[in-house]
């Protein structure tokens, strides 16, 4: 069973009185412990289709499925438990609370679950020291490289233990050295934890570190381009 399927998903919202197509029809599979990747120029649907993928945004029409629940018709509520319990989440821009330190900006989202303080920690730590970042546990952002910074986002993203990290643009704000860190990390994470990862990106040279290259353009998924392993 795919752990992510859309089927003949489509999005459109008023500007006005215009209508826009963000989505038209978008059909796509992905199974567990997938890397996949989805590129497009500016206005192509890209962030629309992540945002749904998430459960930040909700189609127009279309049928949404996440490790076999549906979700396209969920509530608010229901949505966030989706978020919380089966996806991890990291951006370009890193999204960390400045006035916390690594370790709290990790514990964040198992704050939201309920667990205790000394469990808490312990997986933050666990998570932070998966990515390299043992030793700056309680330095906060400003403190940080932008490289380091983005590792612990990867480090938030995956201390819940989610079935499918959803990464926007996640090298775009990084020089290409420290690119190619957070790409060995999240092919890591791919390979030796299972977890699927579904990024987008505008360089190819990210999107090929993929299984799979989905190419959308005005909307529509234009080409599947499949990558030698």
């Amino acid at each position: 069973m795919p752990i992510v399927r859309l089927d003949n998903i489509s999005r459109s919202y008023k500007n006005g009185q215009v209508l826009i197509e963000a989505l038209k029809n978008i059909n796509l599979s992905i199974e567990e412990g997938e890397y996949v990747s989805i590129m497009g120029p500016s206005g192509s649907g890209k962030s629309t289709l992540l945002n749904i993928i998430g459960c930040l945004d909700k189609p127009t029409s279309g049928i949404y499925e996440i490790a076999g629940r549906r979700v396209e018709k969920m509530g608010d509520n229901e949505l966030a438990d989706i978020r919380n319990q089966l996806l991890g989440f990291v951006f370009q821009s890193f999204h960390l609370l400045p006035d916390l330190n690594a370790l709290e900006n990790v514990e964040l989202p198992l704050i939201y679950r309920g667990l205790g303080g000394r469990e808490r920690r312990r997986r933050s730590i666990e998570a932070l020291e998966s990515v390299g970042l043992g030793q700056r546990l309680y330095h906060r952002p400003s403190q940080l490289s932008g490289g380091e910074q983005q590792r612990v986002a990867i480090a938030r993203a995956i201390v819940g233990n989610p079935k499918v990290i959803l990464a926007d643009e996640p090298t775009g704000a990084l020089d290409s050295k420290t690119s190619e860190t957070i790409m060995e990390i999240f092919c890591k994470l791919n390979k030796e934890r299972g977890i699927t990862i579904v990024q987008v990106t505008h360089e190819k040279s990210i999107a090929l570190y993929g299984q799979r290259i989905y190419h959308l353009l005005d909307g529509k998924i234009e080409r599947v381009e499949n990558i030698a392993g």
